[in-house]
Protein backbone atom coordinates (compact mmCIF):
# COMPACT_ATOMS: atom_id res chain seq x y z
CA UNK A 1 0.00 0.00 0.00
CA UNK A 2 1.29 3.42 -0.80
CA UNK A 3 0.73 6.35 1.38
CA UNK A 4 1.20 9.42 -1.41
CA UNK A 5 1.44 10.29 -4.95
CA UNK A 6 4.34 11.86 -6.50
CA UNK A 7 4.91 13.46 -10.01
CA UNK A 8 8.08 14.89 -11.62
CA UNK A 9 7.76 19.03 -11.99
CA UNK A 10 9.26 21.01 -15.71
CA UNK A 11 12.33 20.35 -13.64
CA UNK A 12 12.47 16.62 -13.41
CA UNK A 13 12.13 16.88 -9.72
CA UNK A 14 9.52 14.84 -8.23
CA UNK A 15 7.06 16.48 -5.83
CA UNK A 16 4.11 15.08 -3.97
CA UNK A 17 0.76 15.54 -5.33
CA UNK A 18 -1.54 14.22 -2.87
CA UNK A 19 -2.08 10.74 -0.34
CA UNK A 20 -2.40 7.54 -2.03
CA UNK A 21 -6.12 6.18 -3.22
CA UNK A 22 -5.19 3.30 -0.87
CA UNK A 23 -5.93 5.27 2.13
CA UNK A 24 -9.33 6.06 1.32
CA UNK A 25 -10.13 2.46 0.78
CA UNK A 26 -8.07 1.87 4.01
CA UNK A 27 -10.04 4.09 5.94
CA UNK A 28 -13.68 2.79 4.54
CA UNK A 29 -12.23 -0.41 5.70
CA UNK A 30 -11.07 0.34 9.20
CA UNK A 31 -14.75 2.08 9.70
CA UNK A 32 -16.94 -0.68 8.33
CA UNK A 33 -14.77 -3.24 10.33
CA UNK A 34 -15.06 -1.44 13.65
CA UNK A 35 -19.03 -1.47 12.78
CA UNK A 36 -18.98 -4.98 12.60
CA UNK A 37 -16.74 -6.01 15.37
CA UNK A 38 -18.76 -3.65 17.66
CA UNK A 39 -22.02 -5.26 16.59
CA UNK A 40 -20.58 -8.42 17.19
CA UNK A 41 -19.12 -7.74 20.85
CA UNK A 42 -22.16 -5.16 21.50
CA UNK A 43 -24.46 -8.35 20.72
CA UNK A 44 -22.55 -10.94 22.47
CA UNK A 45 -22.53 -8.50 25.67
CA UNK A 46 -26.08 -8.24 25.64
CA UNK A 47 -26.96 -11.91 25.22
CA UNK A 48 -24.48 -12.55 29.14
CA UNK A 49 -25.70 -9.45 30.52
CA UNK A 50 -27.75 -9.46 33.62
CA UNK A 51 -29.83 -6.78 33.19
CA UNK A 52 -29.61 -2.90 33.20
CA UNK A 53 -30.87 -3.02 36.79
CA UNK A 54 -32.21 0.17 38.23
CA UNK A 55 -31.94 3.58 37.18
CA UNK A 56 -31.86 4.48 40.71
CA UNK A 57 -28.61 6.99 41.23
CA UNK A 58 -27.67 7.67 44.68
CA UNK A 59 -26.55 11.15 43.43
CA UNK A 60 -29.51 11.97 42.35
CA UNK A 61 -30.75 12.10 45.81
CA UNK A 62 -31.42 15.36 47.43
CA UNK A 63 -31.92 17.00 43.29
CA UNK A 64 -35.41 18.36 42.22
CA UNK A 65 -35.20 17.06 38.88
CA UNK A 66 -37.35 17.92 35.89
CA UNK A 67 -39.19 15.57 33.66
CA UNK A 68 -37.62 16.78 30.60
CA UNK A 69 -34.17 17.96 30.58
CA UNK A 70 -32.61 20.68 27.33
CA UNK A 71 -29.66 18.80 26.20
CA UNK A 72 -29.34 20.83 22.95
CA UNK A 73 -30.53 23.99 22.46
CA UNK A 74 -31.57 25.36 19.68
CA UNK A 75 -28.54 26.92 18.10
CA UNK A 76 -26.75 23.77 18.56
CA UNK A 77 -28.93 21.40 16.86
CA UNK A 78 -29.02 23.69 13.84
CA UNK A 79 -25.16 24.38 13.99
CA UNK A 80 -25.03 20.37 14.25
CA UNK A 81 -27.25 19.50 10.82
CA UNK A 82 -25.56 22.53 9.02
CA UNK A 83 -21.83 20.93 9.67
CA UNK A 84 -23.40 17.05 9.07
CA UNK A 85 -24.64 18.04 5.15
CA UNK A 86 -21.54 20.32 4.66
CA UNK A 87 -19.15 17.32 6.02
CA UNK A 88 -21.14 14.96 3.85
CA UNK A 89 -21.27 17.34 0.37
CA UNK A 90 -17.75 17.62 1.07
CA UNK A 91 -16.68 13.60 1.39
CA UNK A 92 -19.06 12.89 -1.44
CA UNK A 93 -17.55 15.48 -3.80
CA UNK A 94 -13.90 14.82 -2.66
CA UNK A 95 -14.08 10.67 -3.00
CA UNK A 96 -17.33 10.08 -5.62
CA UNK A 97 -15.22 10.73 -8.60
CA UNK A 98 -12.15 8.62 -7.70
CA UNK A 99 -14.18 5.98 -7.85
CA UNK A 100 -15.64 6.99 -11.01
CA UNK A 101 -18.98 8.69 -10.68
CA UNK A 102 -17.83 11.89 -12.48
CA UNK A 103 -19.38 15.24 -12.44
CA UNK A 104 -18.34 18.84 -11.81
CA UNK A 105 -17.53 18.66 -7.95
CA UNK A 106 -14.42 21.67 -7.51
CA UNK A 107 -17.18 24.09 -6.95
CA UNK A 108 -19.63 22.17 -5.01
CA UNK A 109 -16.84 20.95 -2.80
CA UNK A 110 -15.15 24.63 -2.13
CA UNK A 111 -18.12 26.19 -1.43
CA UNK A 112 -19.33 22.90 1.05
CA UNK A 113 -15.84 23.50 2.55
CA UNK A 114 -16.63 27.59 3.43
CA UNK A 115 -20.49 26.44 5.42
CA UNK A 116 -18.04 23.88 7.33
CA UNK A 117 -15.26 26.50 8.03
CA UNK A 118 -18.08 29.09 8.84
CA UNK A 119 -20.00 26.50 11.01
CA UNK A 120 -16.72 25.40 13.46
CA UNK A 121 -16.02 28.97 13.45
CA UNK A 122 -19.18 29.86 14.60
CA UNK A 123 -19.28 27.03 17.22
CA UNK A 124 -15.86 27.96 18.44
CA UNK A 125 -17.06 31.77 19.31
CA UNK A 126 -20.06 30.53 21.41
CA UNK A 127 -18.06 27.36 23.06
CA UNK A 128 -15.88 30.01 24.02
CA UNK A 129 -18.26 33.03 25.61
CA UNK A 130 -21.68 31.35 25.68
CA UNK A 131 -20.96 28.29 26.48
CA UNK A 132 -18.68 26.40 29.50
CA UNK A 133 -15.94 25.88 27.49
CA UNK A 134 -14.24 23.21 29.43
CA UNK A 135 -17.32 20.93 29.29
CA UNK A 136 -15.86 19.16 26.58
CA UNK A 137 -12.25 18.66 27.78
CA UNK A 138 -11.50 15.13 29.37
CA UNK A 139 -10.43 15.29 33.36
CA UNK A 140 -9.43 12.59 35.70
CA UNK A 141 -12.70 11.51 36.40
CA UNK A 142 -13.17 10.69 32.51
CA UNK A 143 -9.92 8.80 32.93
CA UNK A 144 -11.24 6.69 35.52
CA UNK A 145 -14.09 5.74 33.56
CA UNK A 146 -12.05 4.89 30.33
CA UNK A 147 -10.07 3.01 31.76
CA UNK A 148 -13.00 0.88 33.79
CA UNK A 149 -14.96 0.40 30.17
CA UNK A 150 -11.71 -0.26 28.23
CA UNK A 151 -11.04 -3.10 30.55
CA UNK A 152 -14.43 -4.55 30.34
CA UNK A 153 -14.08 -4.47 26.49
CA UNK A 154 -10.71 -6.06 26.92
CA UNK A 155 -11.72 -8.82 29.23
CA UNK A 156 -14.65 -10.48 30.85
CA UNK A 157 -15.16 -8.29 33.71
CA UNK A 158 -18.03 -6.34 34.05
CA UNK A 159 -16.64 -3.59 36.24
CA UNK A 160 -19.10 -0.84 36.95
CA UNK A 161 -18.23 1.88 35.08
CA UNK A 162 -19.01 5.67 36.89
CA UNK A 163 -21.56 7.63 35.74
CA UNK A 164 -20.60 10.59 33.37
CA UNK A 165 -21.02 14.29 33.20
CA UNK A 166 -22.84 15.81 30.10
CA UNK A 167 -20.44 14.27 27.97
CA UNK A 168 -18.85 10.73 28.48
CA UNK A 169 -15.33 10.01 27.75
CA UNK A 170 -15.68 8.36 24.39
CA UNK A 171 -18.21 10.93 23.17
CA UNK A 172 -15.02 13.95 24.35
CA UNK A 173 -12.59 11.49 22.60
CA UNK A 174 -14.36 11.42 19.18
CA UNK A 175 -15.20 15.28 19.37
CA UNK A 176 -11.52 16.00 19.83
CA UNK A 177 -10.19 13.51 16.69
CA UNK A 178 -13.03 14.93 14.45
CA UNK A 179 -11.68 18.48 15.42
CA UNK A 180 -8.59 17.56 14.46
CA UNK A 181 -9.33 15.88 11.34
CA UNK A 182 -11.51 18.73 10.53
CA UNK A 183 -9.25 21.49 11.28
CA UNK A 184 -6.73 19.71 9.29
CA UNK A 185 -8.89 19.71 5.66
CA UNK A 186 -10.44 22.88 6.70
CA UNK A 187 -6.71 25.11 7.10
CA UNK A 188 -5.21 23.28 4.01
CA UNK A 189 -8.93 23.52 2.21
CA UNK A 190 -8.22 27.25 2.35
CA UNK A 191 -5.01 27.90 1.14
CA UNK A 192 -5.92 24.96 -1.58
CA UNK A 193 -8.37 27.85 -3.10
CA UNK A 194 -5.52 29.80 -4.36
CA UNK A 195 -4.77 27.25 -6.87
CA UNK A 196 -8.33 27.10 -8.43
CA UNK A 197 -10.68 29.60 -9.57
CA UNK A 198 -13.37 30.68 -7.39
CA UNK A 199 -15.74 33.89 -6.93
CA UNK A 200 -13.26 35.27 -4.84
CA UNK A 201 -10.30 35.93 -7.76
CA UNK A 202 -8.47 33.93 -10.36
CA UNK A 203 -6.36 31.17 -9.34
CA UNK A 204 -2.90 32.15 -8.06
CA UNK A 205 -1.12 28.74 -7.84
CA UNK A 206 2.09 30.49 -7.32
CA UNK A 207 1.19 32.86 -4.04
CA UNK A 208 2.77 31.02 -0.31
CA UNK A 209 4.42 28.06 -1.03
CA UNK A 210 6.68 26.32 -3.77
CA UNK A 211 5.50 23.20 -5.72
CA UNK A 212 7.00 21.03 -2.67
CA UNK A 213 5.45 22.63 -0.16
CA UNK A 214 2.08 22.71 -2.18
CA UNK A 215 2.71 18.84 -1.97
CA UNK A 216 2.71 18.38 1.58
CA UNK A 217 -0.85 20.93 1.59
CA UNK A 218 -2.27 18.28 -0.58
CA UNK A 219 -0.93 14.94 1.70
CA UNK A 220 -2.61 17.00 4.61
CA UNK A 221 -5.25 17.81 3.31
CA UNK A 222 -5.96 14.37 2.54
CA UNK A 223 -5.19 13.00 4.91
CA UNK A 224 -7.49 15.14 7.17
CA UNK A 225 -10.19 14.20 4.51
CA UNK A 226 -9.52 10.28 4.68
CA UNK A 227 -9.54 10.06 8.82
CA UNK A 228 -13.12 11.70 8.64
CA UNK A 229 -14.39 8.92 6.58
CA UNK A 230 -14.08 6.62 9.24
CA UNK A 231 -15.09 9.18 11.97
CA UNK A 232 -18.37 9.71 9.79
CA UNK A 233 -19.16 6.28 9.52
CA UNK A 234 -18.45 5.51 13.50
CA UNK A 235 -20.29 8.42 14.17
CA UNK A 236 -23.30 7.45 12.00
CA UNK A 237 -23.23 3.61 13.11
CA UNK A 238 -23.55 5.12 16.54
CA UNK A 239 -26.17 7.22 15.87
CA UNK A 240 -28.61 4.46 14.73
CA UNK A 241 -27.72 2.13 17.70
CA UNK A 242 -31.29 1.41 19.33
CA UNK A 243 -29.18 2.04 23.12
CA UNK A 244 -27.84 5.00 21.51
CA UNK A 245 -31.22 6.40 20.10
CA UNK A 246 -31.63 8.49 23.43
CA UNK A 247 -28.56 10.68 22.53
CA UNK A 248 -29.52 10.98 18.56
CA UNK A 249 -33.45 11.94 19.77
CA UNK A 250 -32.37 14.89 21.52
CA UNK A 251 -30.41 16.21 18.29
CA UNK A 252 -33.55 16.38 16.97
CA UNK A 253 -36.07 17.61 19.78
CA UNK A 254 -33.64 18.64 22.01
CA UNK A 255 -34.51 16.86 25.52
CA UNK A 256 -34.28 13.77 26.87
CA UNK A 257 -36.11 12.59 29.61
CA UNK A 258 -35.56 12.06 33.47
CA UNK A 259 -34.84 8.47 33.63
CA UNK A 260 -32.32 8.77 30.20
CA UNK A 261 -30.51 11.40 32.46
CA UNK A 262 -30.08 9.32 35.58
CA UNK A 263 -29.38 6.49 33.83
CA UNK A 264 -26.87 7.76 32.43
CA UNK A 265 -25.47 11.06 34.04
CA UNK A 266 -24.34 11.66 37.55
CA UNK A 267 -26.24 14.93 38.61
CA UNK A 268 -23.26 16.05 40.31
CA UNK A 269 -21.32 16.47 37.41
CA UNK A 270 -23.87 17.82 35.38
CA UNK A 271 -26.20 20.44 37.30
CA UNK A 272 -29.76 20.42 36.54
CA UNK A 273 -32.27 22.33 38.91
CA UNK A 274 -31.87 22.93 42.13
CA UNK A 275 -30.46 21.07 45.08
CA UNK A 276 -33.29 20.16 47.63
CA UNK A 277 -33.06 21.61 51.36
CA UNK A 278 -31.84 18.99 53.41
CA UNK A 279 -34.54 16.24 54.44
CA UNK A 280 -36.79 16.43 51.48
CA UNK A 281 -36.66 13.23 48.73
CA UNK A 282 -36.59 13.92 45.02
CA UNK A 283 -39.95 15.04 43.94
CA UNK A 284 -39.04 14.64 40.35
CA UNK A 285 -41.58 17.40 39.49
CA UNK A 286 -42.69 17.88 35.80
CA UNK A 287 -41.86 21.12 33.79
CA UNK A 288 -38.50 21.56 31.00
CA UNK A 289 -35.62 22.94 31.98
CA UNK A 290 -32.66 24.07 30.88
CA UNK A 291 -28.89 22.34 32.37
CA UNK A 292 -27.23 24.69 34.74
CA UNK A 293 -23.53 24.11 34.98
CA UNK A 294 -22.45 22.01 32.06
CA UNK A 295 -24.64 24.18 29.22
CA UNK A 296 -24.56 22.29 25.74
CA UNK A 297 -21.93 22.62 23.73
Amino acid sequence: MELWRKLANPWGQEVLIGISWDLMWTALAVGLGFVVLHSAWAYAKSNGAQGNGSLENPSSKGWNLPANILRHAMSERVFHWIMSVAMIVLLVTAFFPIVGVQFAWVEIHWIAGLVLAATIIYHIIHATFWQDFWAMWIDKDDLEAGKSELSNILTSSEEEVAKAGKYPVDHKLFHHAASVAGVLAIVTGLLMMFRIDTWFGPADPDRFFSDAQWGVVYVLHGLGGVALITLVITHIYFAVRPDKWWITKSMFFGWITKDEYLEHHDPDRWVVGEKEPTGQGNSGGGGFVQAEGNRPT
